[in-house]
């Protein structure tokens, strides 16, 4: 299936879910922030590792992006009542729109991995990254309690940068308990990454 046919099929599955979602403005913009700052890493990383699983995260969150971006525009249509308003509320629509702007411009970067390069580049780096960024199924040990619970940062050296729970996302989620089905999107070492399986299965 092409990019614009996932997108769409992203973005249809997306707007069904929140298109009649009543929200404030401050919320989405707070949403559509810790989107612009998630998407960058996992696009990097999707390209550094050739990984499609986050490649998936990407669009997804990128449709989710564009969404945002409907309702924020819809919002600031029902507020604006004069010229003066509608002054206010453009530099909210801007702010929203460069969010916007950088999950496209993530999305676009993860098209690099459908040309399945090889280049001498890559391996070196692959060695030399201190960190990066893996999409782990939470097991049943780790339902129920959060990652601070679990001392997964001091434990494994690692962070839980979000969790994915069905089609919505929890950002920073530090208190946030893990229950069943979740997937965590994780940053650290390699080391570390392997030292998470033991919090999570064993």
């Amino acid at each position: 299936m092409s990019r614009l046919g996932r997108k769409r099929i992203w973005r249809r599955e997306e707007r069904r879910k929140v298109e009649y979602e009543a929200r404030n403005v401050r919320e989405i913009l707070k949403e559509m922030k810790d989107i612009s700052e998630l998407i960058v890493d996992l696009s990097y990383s999707a390209i550094l590792f050739n990984n499609e699983d986050l490649v998936e995260e990407v669009k997804y969150l990128e449709a989710r992006m564009d969404t945002l971006n409907y309702g924020i525009r819809m919002q600031a249509m029902l507020a604006a009542r004069d010229a003066e308003d509608a002054a206010k509320l453009a530099g909210i629509l801007q702010v929203a729109e460069a969010a916007e702007t950088i999950s496209n411009a993530a999305a676009d970067i993860t098209d690099i991995t459908k040309l399945k390069l090889e280049h001498p580049l890559i391996p070196s780096l692959f060695r030399e990254s201190d960190e990066i960024i893996v999409r782990a199924r939470v097991g049943q040990k780790a339902y129920g309690r959060s990652a601070y619970d679990l001392h997964i940062r001091s434990r494994t050296g690692c962070k839980v940068i979000a969790i994915r729970r069905e089609n919505s996302w929890i950002f920073a989620p530090k208190n946030e308990p893990f229950a069943e089905g979740d997937i965590a999107l994780v940053k650290g070492t390699e080391e570390g990454i392997e030292k998470l399986r033991e919090v999570f299965y064993e």
